[in-house]
């Protein structure tokens, strides 16, 4: 509904309750503090809402369920990548058998051993 000047704020839904109740119900929805009483001249009420710090406003972006899906699938996506570039480095590896199940930190060990052999093969 809009405001215009053959209307009164008294006319639109929010008019109808008490302001007073209006206001405590918003404070404490939101968390906000007390709002400043009226000083009867006929200005207007602010309500102080507190500035989130920017660990606060990271928070409760995370928690929402779009930035949790969003996260979830990103992790996923980097878990399958971080996964395959195992798998290749693994085929590069010579053991025996050629197709024993490894660990990822075995896959290193074994690497790190592999290269360095192959450094200490072209020295010589």
């Amino acid at each position: 509904m809009m405001l215009s000047p053959d209307h009164s704020e008294s006319d639109l839904p929010w008019g109808q309750v008490d302001r007073e109740t209006l206001l405590d119900t918003f404070n404490v929805q939101c968390g906000s503090m007390p709002a400043k009483p009226d000083d009867g001249e006929g200005k207007a009420r602010s309500v102080h809402v507190p500035a989130l710090s920017r660990e606060e406003k990271r928070r409760r972006r995370r928690a929402t369920a779009k930035y949790r899906s969003a996260h979830a699938t990103r992790e996923r996506v980097r878990v399958v990548a971080f996964n395959l570039a195992f798998a290749e480095l693994r085929k590069l590896l010579p053991t025996l058998p050629p197709d024993k199940k490894l660990s990822k930190i075995e896959i290193l060990r074994l690497a790190i051993c592999y290269i360095s052999y192959l450094n200490h093969v072209l020295d010589v």
